[in-house]
């Protein structure tokens, strides 16, 4: 996956220690009611689109940005669905992160669906009921998107 530069800036002092990161992921619905995802080329999995904000970067806009660069699709973000910390992630290359994400619902406004970089080696609109397999983490953003409740976080940290 693409790392921005402000991570390999920061990467070339830190070494491969954790770095505590911000992450957003887009769950975008077409007028169909379809999802939009990704096939990573890091790991060929299905997912749900995200990634970093550059610093400055309002999330919602990176979230928009992020959608755009790697699918060529055009969304408009219509509210925050979760905010959850990852585990912690340990890459090929020894680096480890562990991210505090910003789950957006999105709107496709535009844009045919491609790959549009070399972040996918493969996407495409899914019907909710036929998903290919992935990672629950996912389905959970997916699940969490489609429901009407507030925005969800861990409640259990409060006990």
């Amino acid at each position: 996956m693409a790392t921005p530069d402000f991570i390999r800036t920061i990467r070339a002092s830190a070494g491969h220690q954790l770095l505590w990161l911000p992450g957003v992921s887009a769950v975008v619905f077409d007028d169909q009611g379809r999802v939009l995802l990704g096939q990573r080329s890091d790991n060929h999995q299905w997912a749900v689109l995200s990634g970093i904000p550059e610093p400055g970067e309002q999330p919602a806009a990176a979230a928009v940005r992020e959608v755009y660069e790697e699918t060529a699709v055009r969304c408009v973000p219509e509210r925050i669905v979760m905010v959850k910390s990852s585990e912690r992630v340990t890459f090929g290359n020894g680096d480890i992160c562990q991210f505090m994400d910003i789950t957006f619902r999105c709107r496709a406004v535009g844009g045919e669906a491609r790959v549009n970089d070399d972040e996918s080696v493969d996407v495409g609109w899914f019907e909710v009921d036929a998903l290919p397999p992935m990672d629950e983490r996912h389905l959970v953003r997916i699940k969490q998107a489609m429901s009407d409740e507030p925005t969800w976080f861990d409640p259990t940290t409060f006990e």
